[in-house]
């Protein structure tokens, strides 16, 4: 690297701040250009930032009188003397004398670097003044505008920025300047084009591929764009070139954390990070702290990962024990420990360190309300709410005024406001960032979870009706969306997911995220105990009593869980064993923390018993007393629970549940008297007053009493709620014009809630006011703000008959600018529906229902085609809505996840399905092809026992035999994939695949790149051999025969047809029949628009014509089209022609990007990991290479000879001789006369070994 581009890597190391490295690369630049001050002054200014300041003032002194470097070194001076904890100040006055006097005649070059140095040292303004100057006295140098664009974008404020590009750009033009490109790249990634600013470090890495900063930008602009895959792909070579890159490290780190959620590989890499850290820059105490940051906000609190970041911020602080930022984190990272003290003691030496520290006095309020210090808390408060306009608006101070309210327990409304405005200001922070290590750190799951937590709080404690989960439920369910979507590594967030949707009544969802947690983790405790409460809910008390039982074997510790207990005795209560559900609730009653006397605090949090399950034990004793018949045992319960609950939230559940117990009794009018002393502030009001209710109407027949609870409820806590209950009890005594009344309230209160519109419609149809109704429709619907009534006066005028003006309510309704909110467009649909149903009763066609749904799923494809998956999704979840077994949709659906990467679901919407029916083939043969391209080929097994186990004469099917076959061949086994296929071919359902895929397998049995030539000119010697020729012209002959059993039913099948014929006549690899379907192929593409597999055909015969060019723009043609299922094979097998082209031209960059697309769209895909390994292999990595050949020779099932022969060649170049012997002895198992690989290979790796 030039003097140059040496310089630029230091400007990058400045600004990173990554001192150490400016040291070395400033050494290297004095190795090469002895005595150059620059790089002198680089290194002074580099010591300086690593705590040397004494050898960097004597430095500094050295160059201070060098022309270009005298104004830089005298500003760097009083820098140092300033950062003194005993400033000069004579010194300083001195210095800043000489430094004005040097200004006055300063030449460029001298500006320049004094406006650089400014610039790294933060001081943004001064440093435009120098560069300003300096551009002004030569004329408009480059450099200096360079450098302004860079101060410009840098500067945080938007109408410096706007300029800086055109700088850039000037910059580039003057030739390959890297300091201006990066520049350009860091513009485009602040205006948010990180596309743009990727293809600009992009030319960076192919014209200065030893640049290592454009590889560390190019992996943090992947994953902003959000691809992980590259960026993983990224940090693996950028460990490659540099195995000491802090950033990759830190990118592997995170990737294995926040994606895959694998705590090991996580704890090594950050154990790697932190040994790197010390070796490179070991005084760098800023670097330590960041890096623990994002790590321990991820990680779930779990302890390994926390005992690095730990080990992290203590070597921060070991480094700079002056700093309260570092001091406060340890605090925090002691709080995620759940070591309270601990926590305390070091935001006390914080507070000691800087006396106005808010972090600290925030950790400080934290530890205090964690130990129930609540008067402490509240006046630091107070405090700081007094000085809140000077500090903003901070999320985690109004967290702990949340909290605070919480544990006084104040209103449930004034805690979730403060909740509500906790997420509000949160979330603001997050807006602008993209993926990257800040985002992560901001985002702080760890934090959102806390407030999911609190929120839980306040939510029923039982499941909802399915489709009426509260409004907090779906407030929780939105954020642990936005958690999980970008951290699906943490499984506590699909655990409260879980949680949340049990709650909420979605059993289904429940169910599906349980499995997915306890697949990662399977001795989550939590988590089974919450998969029992599922299961008892859909009454399955096996399965039930499965996952207890689990739970427990995995940890005795839920011996000590009341819960555990509860969903114990739940169980036992529900298969009638009474008895037993009565001794296993006492042993709950008998658990440490159970009553208030004596809880004990030291507890880990886990075992910290929640009020609500220990009211919820007492209260199911209760009744299991009641229910064998023991009154006096369940009173005496109840009395305990009144003594031990008394004076907490929980009161008055313990009330209602008396008045039930008095009421069983027949008391009716004690069971209204306990109930009747409650007040508004108390919490479980409503129910109190819904319960006196219940007892007013049920039990004493009076239903103005029984109104009058509610309209007291009304008075009390006027809000949408309790006006919906109201107008229901109205509804429940025939009194629909008071309903209405309340309804309309409960409307104005909340406008957008389409239930309480609908109730007014429902309420007078109910009572066959049908004018009145249509009316209040009309009347609705005119005020612009009720469209989403248009279905109910629709359907109402359905009902009555009255068709025309039904379809002018719907077209109304449907008139209006496409949407894309997934709520407005379901409501498009179903207004669809209802207008195929209008127009059936209209006596137009009866198909019109099935034709609007062909028509969606038409649309829904087309969306596929034109790569907009989030419009096809929209369409298929709709579809999916109306018709769950819709096979079409749900395939498209899995598709649509594949392309998302989310293997999990797709796998979930296909196993839906055969849940449902395993042997319901269609469906298993696309999971086969899905799991394949997923890389999990060894999940296929497993669905193929389910069909088994299902349907006893499985093995007889052909759909059974077709779908095995498929699996064996696409794990390397031809022979036997043949003979299943075989089974299937006489079948009117199946044979038709099952022949095109003999034949297939026929014409390419080892899986080969039809066409290609860098394998072939490797294995020359035996493509050539008379017998491998005798081999391809039987399979020929045996694929032509196959041929004439096809019977295509379409004109899409009897083009298959030809093109499979034309194939035929290539594998003959005669020039005559060659031309005969290179013409064949054209004329399809000629008629048949963009057709793929006769485009890929023309490329495989211009190949095998040696017309190399010609074939490599029909490819070129098929790489630039969108991908889709239907063409998938054709497009890896056109990917794979062009990348061989490309590697026999040397252009593996080109050919790698070709390979990755292949391997995003088909993880198994053996031949893309061969060609990368070759790439690898002509480079000279032979430890990638290695890597790439392990993967092709896993998914070919280890059962290819060659992809054996050059996985052992590069372990035996990698110096890894005993696994080159393994490699060999499998190949020669297997393969014993496979030539050379003895001598080759498994000679000279024995050799080695005894050498």
């Amino acid at each position: 690297m030039d003097a140059q581009g040496l310089k630029t890597l230091i400007n990058y190391y400045c600004q990173e701040r990554f001192f150490h490295h400016v040291v070395n690369v400033a050494s290297e630049g004095l190795k090469r250009y002895v005595g150059d001050p620059v790089f002198r002054f680089y290194h002074a200014y580099g010591s300086l930032m690593e705590g040397r300041d004494q050898d960097a003032v004597r430095e500094l002194e050295a160059i201070k009188n060098k022309q270009d470097v005298s104004l830089c070194s005298l500003i760097a001076l009083i820098y140092a003397h300033k950062m003194s904890s005993n400033p000069d100040r004579e010194a300083i006055l001195e210095l800043d004398a000489k430094m004005k006097e040097h200004r006055k005649t300063a030449g460029p070059k001298a500006l320049y670097y004094a406006g650089l140095f400014l610039w790294h040292i933060g001081r943004h303004d001064k440093a435009r003044e120098y560069i300003d100057r300096m551009i002004k006295i030569s004329n408009g140098s480059k450099e200096g505008l360079v450098l302004r664009a860079w101060l410009d974008v840098t500067s945080g404020k938007e109408a410096y920025a706007k300029k800086a590009l055109r700088y850039f750009d000037e910059g580039i033009q003057e030739g390959n300047d890297i300091f201006a490109m990066l520049g350009k790249a860091q513009y485009l990634e602040i205006r948010q084009n990180y596309s743009g600013a990727l293809e600009t470090v992009n030319q960076i890495t192919i014209n200065f591929p030893s640049f290592i900063p454009a590889f560390v930008k190019k992996m943090k602009l992947q994953l902003a764009l959000q691809d992980w895959y590259q960026t993983v792909e990224t940090a693996r070579r950028l460990i490659q070139q540099d195995n000491q890159n802090v950033e990759s490290l830190r990118m592997l780190a995170l990737y294995y954390l926040c994606r895959e959620g694998n705590i090991q590989e996580a704890t090594n890499k950050l154990g790697d990070l932190i040994s790197t850290l010390d070796a490179v820059e070991p005084r760098n105490a800023q670097l330590f702290y960041n890096m623990a940051l994002a790590f321990s906000r991820i990680c779930g609190r779990n302890q390994l990962i926390l005992q690095k970041t730990q080990m992290l911020v203590e070597r921060a602080f070991g480094l700079t024990p002056q700093d309260a930022e570092f001091a406060t984190e340890l605090g925090y990272q002691m709080i995620l420990q759940g070591k309270v003290k601990e926590a305390l003691r070091w935001y006390k030496t914080a507070m000691t360190l800087d006396e106005t520290s808010v972090s600290s006095l925030i950790g400080i309020i934290r530890c205090q309300l964690i130990e129930g210090h609540l008067q402490d808390a509240d006046h630091q408060l107070e405090f700081l709410n007094e000085i809140q306009q000077s500090i903003g608006k901070s999320a985690e101070l109004t967290y702990l005024h949340a909290v605070l309210a919480m544990k006084k327990h104040k209103r449930q409304e004034e805690v979730i406001n403060l909740l509500n405005d906790v997420l509000d200001t949160h979330f603001a922070n997050l807006q602008t960032l993209p993926l990257g290590v800040q985002y992560f750190e901001k985002l702080n799951p760890d934090f959102l979870l806390e407030i999911i937590t609190e929120y839980l709080n306040f939510c029923p404690a039982q499941p909802a009706s399915p489709g009426q989960p509260s409004p907090l439920l779906r407030h929780c369910a939105s954020v642990l969306e936005t958690i999980v979507r970008t951290v699906p590594g943490l499984l506590q967030a699909f655990f409260l997911i879980a949680k949340v949707k049990y709650l909420s009544g979605d059993i289904e969802a429940s169910h599906n995220n349980l499995k997915h947690c306890l697949k990662q983790n399977p001795s989550y405790a939590d988590a089974h105990l919450l998969m029992a409460q599922v299961y008892l809910s859909q009454d399955n008390f096996k399965l039930c009593s499965q996952s207890l039982e689990l739970c427990l074997s995995y940890s005795f510790e839920v011996r000590e869980y009341p819960l555990y207990h509860l969903i114990k005795a739940q169980l036992q209560k529900k298969m009638g064993q009474i008895a037993e559900a009565v001794k296993t609730l006492h042993m709950a009653m008998s658990l440490p923390g159970m009553r208030r006397i004596g809880v004990s605090k030291s507890k880990s949090q886990k075992s910290e018993i929640d009020a609500s399950h220990r009211l919820s034990i007492f209260l199911e004793l209760v009744d299991a007393h009641r229910l064998n018949g023991e009154q006096h045992e369940a009173a005496k319960v109840l009395q305990d629970a009144i003594n031990e609950f008394s004076g907490t939230p929980e009161e008055l559940r313990v009330t209602i549940a008396n008045a039930d117990l008095v009421l069983a009794q027949g008391e009716v009018e004690r069971a209204l008297s306990m109930l009747r002393n409650v007040t508004p502030e108390q919490p479980y009001f409503v129910e109190t007053k819904e319960k006196m209710a219940d007892i007013y109407l049920k039990h004493r027949k009076e239903k103005k009493l029984y109104v009058s609870c509610y309209r007291d409820l009304v008075e009390k806590l006027p809000n949408p709620h309790t006006f919906l209950l109201l107008g229901d009890a109205y509804m429940n005594i025939q009194e629909p014009e008071e309903a209405i009344e309340a309804y309309e309230q409960a409307l104005k209160q909340n406008p957008k809630d389409v239930t309480v519109a609908s109730k007014i419609g429902k309420a007078l149809v109910k009572t066959h006011n049908y004018s009145k109704a249509i009316t209040y429709y009309e009347a609705a619907l005119k005020s612009g703000q009720q469209n989403f009534l248009c279905y109910d006066l629709a359907e109402l005028l359905l009902k009555l008959k009255r068709y025309e003006k039904a379809e002018k309510v719907i077209q109304h309704a449907l008139a209006h600018e496409p949407v894309s909110e997934l709520s407005a467009l379901i409501e498009d649909g179903r207004y669809q529906v209802l207008l195929a149903k209008i127009y059936s009763k209209m006596e137009k066609p009866a198909e019109a229902i099935i034709a609007l749904q062909q028509a969606m799923l038409e649309l829904a494809r087309l969306y596929l085609a034109q790569d907009d998956p989030d419009a096809c999704q929209r369409h298929c979840t709709l579809l999916l809505k109306n018709d769950q077994d819709n096979e079409a949709a749900t395939m498209m659906m899995a598709d649509l996840m594949f392309r998302k990467q989310d293997y999990e679901q797709a796998v979930f919407h296909f196993q839906q399905l055969l849940e449902r029916k395993p042997d319901n083939y269609t469906t298993l043969s696309r999971l086969i092809d899905l799991l394949r391209r997923a890389g999990k080929l060894e999940d296929v097994p497993r669905f193929l026992l389910m069909a088994e186990k299902h349907n006893a004469r499985a093995k007889f099917e052909p759909g059974f035999q077709y779908c095995r076959g498929l699996y064996l061949w696409y794990t390397g086994e031809p022979n036997d994939a043949l003979r299943h296929f075989n089974k299937a071919r006489k079948d009117s359902d199946w044979g038709q695949n099952a022949i095109y895929n003999m034949i297939e397998i026929c014409l390419n049995p080892d899986n080969e790149t039809v066409g290609g030539e860098v394998f072939e000119n490797l294995d020359g010697d035996l493509g050539n051999s008379t017998e491998k020729q005798e081999s391809v012209q039987l399979a020929v002959r045996t694929a032509e025969k196959l041929l004439k059993e096809l019977k295509p039913q379409t004109v899409q099948g009897h083009i298959q047809l030809r093109i499979m014929e034309n194939y035929c006549l290539m594998a003959t690899k005669q020039k005559a029949n060659v031309e005969r379907a290179l013409n064949t192929f054209t004329e399809i593409a000629t008629s048949e628009k963009d057709h793929i597999p006769a485009l890929l055909g023309m490329a495989t015969a211009f190949m095998i014509l040696k017309q190399t060019p010609r074939a490599r723009n029909q490819l070129k043609r098929i790489s630039k089209m969108n991908w889709n299922p239907i063409d998938a094979e054709e497009f890896e097998k056109s990917w794979l022609l062009l990348a061989d082209i490309y590697i026999q031209s040397a252009k593996y960059d080109m050919a790698g990007e070709l390979l990755r697309r292949c391997l995003r769209h088909n993880r198994s895909c053996c031949k893309a990991y061969e060609y990368m390994g070759y790439i690898m292999e002509k480079e000279q990595a032979y430890k990638d290479a290695s890597v790439n050949y392990e993967m092709a020779w896993k998914y070919g099932n280890q059962t290819n000879p060659t992809v054996g022969y050059k996985l052992a060649f590069n372990y035996l170049k990698g110096k890894r001789y005993v696994d080159a012997i393994d490699i060999c002895h499998k190949v020669l198992e297997a393969h014993p006369t496979y030539p050379k690989i003895r001598k080759d290979i498994l000679d000279k790796a024995r050799a080695a070994l005894r050498t």
